[in-house]
């Protein structure tokens, strides 16, 4: 059942690291520094006022989470969270849910990776992977798909086998696969964090190499070292503090795992989530007060899960952002980019943008809290409030792991938002929504807490 009772919650800050191809170059440890950091300055607060953390990564220690220590050592709850994919934004959905419930006034989720070059793997061989039934149902399911047998990696493979069956069913092709791809790569042209910025074309896509039958590699999202991190707060705590300004409202939030059909529909979309996904979504809808199958209308942008462009085909209906036939439709018509119905992921996406596996639903919130504030740059998404409710379109997020999860977020300007005076941008120097810069020690002084650890800061290189 959704969760829908609580109180108003509100993003109040945010931060990010760029994401970078995976060489060893920066640990967790000072990646979460930086976005956490960049968040406390965000908010104008410091790490004294911040009641429980949760902190997500997939491939680092148990207790890896405690790299908040950087920031002070207040005895506060820290949880590590472990998703899968969906990693990030379940440490979100948890922080929300504290503050929502009145557990807490202020709380942070953080996420962060650091990982290994190439198609993703288990660490631990001794034993069954938890995503080995998923991989296995997938390959059953070849044989009645047109293409017959695939080949490759397990997670792209079976991507690729969701989008085959979206073609045999409804239509589309790869080369509908590229342009989604190209789309996103335009747009990572414009992002400063984002791991690749070549702008790739659709002739480009199509001639990279083929890593399955349907997809190639730059139809693919690359492993990746970063952090993102947010801060979420009350109602009461946005007043106090005078955030009025900055303040996102997270109108509504929901988390969702698998139901049989992912395994008893022999349904290749089902495998990686296809209702999941729709049910996660329609109870955030709910959520905002929209009746069964409304509310899409009045979303302007959206930063969704494009691990592979298959799967941002078959996310356009699940989210029910068009009728189950119509996602190639939306490429084709350019209603997933810049002049269209919706800006779908102006970051560059997984795709472009880059995929640390813990970061990747926070990054996803901090753009569409960059949007919703007009702090985006040149990758603003137009017309967001050309319309006569002053708090503007909703900004929309997904995330998905396999294995699995989806979290589905809807966000908006709240009544009382008016944009002017001190905000995040003058604490920080510069507008962080638009452009790159990293923190320095001095930066940490400002925001980290008065119970601290001269000899746990002292390690952290920056």
């Amino acid at each position: 059942m959704a969760l829908t009772k609580g109180r108003r919650t509100f993003i109040i800050g945010c931060g990010c690291t760029a994401f970078i191809k995976p060489r060893g170059q920066r640990t967790t440890e000072d990646m979460g520094l930086e976005a956490a950091t960049k968040a406390l300055l965000d908010a104008g607060i410091t790490y004294d006022l911040i009641e429980t953390a949760y902190v997500g990564h997939c491939y680092g220690d148990s207790t890896s989470g405690q790299a908040m220590y950087n920031l002070g050592m207040t005895g506060i709850p820290i949880t590590n969270v472990n998703n899968n994919c969906a990693t990030g934004g379940t440490a979100l959905y948890q922080a929300n849910n504290c503050v929502k419930m009145g557990l807490v006034e202020c709380a942070l989720a953080l996420g962060f990776e650091r990982m290994a070059p190439g198609s993703l793997g288990t660490h631990f061989p001794d034993r069954p992977s938890p995503v080995a039934p998923f991989y296995s149902k997938t390959q059953e399911l070849e044989q009645v798909l047109k293409a017959g047998s695939n080949f490759g990696p397990g997670a792209p493979r079976m991507f690729a086998n969701a989008g085959q069956e979206y073609f045999n069913k409804f239509g589309g092709d790869i080369v509908h696969l590229a342009k989604i791809a190209a789309k996103n790569h335009a747009h990572s042209v414009n992002n400063p964090y984002s791991q690749f910025r070549s702008g790739w074309t659709v002739q480009q896509v199509l001639d990279s190499p083929k890593i399955n039958k349907q997809l190639t590699k730059f139809m693919c999202s690359p492993t990746s070292d970063g952090s993102a991190c947010c801060i979420v707060a009350s109602e009461e705590f946005v007043h106090a503090h005078k955030l009025e300004n900055q303040a996102i409202e997270i109108v509504g939030m929901e988390l969702e795992t698998d139901d049989p059909a992912s395994f008893e529909s022999n349904s290749a979309m089902e495998v990686v989530g296809y209702s999941m996904t729709q049910r996660c979504a329609d109870k955030v809808f709910a959520q905002a007060g929209f009746a069964p199958g409304k509310g899409r209308d009045e979303v302007g942008v959206v930063e969704l899960h494009d691990c592979f462009a298959a799967n941002e085909l078959i996310t356009y209906p699940a989210l029910g952002l068009c009728a189950p036939d119509a996602a190639y439709k939306i490429v084709d018509n350019g209603d997933n980019t810049y002049g269209g119905k919706y800006v779908v992921n102006p970051s560059g996406g997984l795709e472009a943008k880059g995929h640390p596996l813990g970061a990747t639903g926070l990054g996803m919130h901090f753009y569409i809290t960059m949007q919703l504030r007009e702090w985006a740059g040149p990758m603003q998404a137009p017309a967001l409030f050309n319309i006569a409710d002053k708090r503007g379109k909703y900004g929309m997020t997904h995330n998905i792991g396999i294995g699995g999860a989806a979290v589905v977020s809807l966000l908006r300007r709240p009544e009382f938002y008016k944009a002017g005076g001190t905000d995040g941008r003058s604490r920080l120097g510069y507008n962080h929504g638009c452009e790159c810069r990293s923190v320095t020690l001095v930066d940490v002084e400002k925001v980290r807490s008065t119970k601290w650890s001269p000899y746990i800061l002292g390690r952290a290189r920056l």
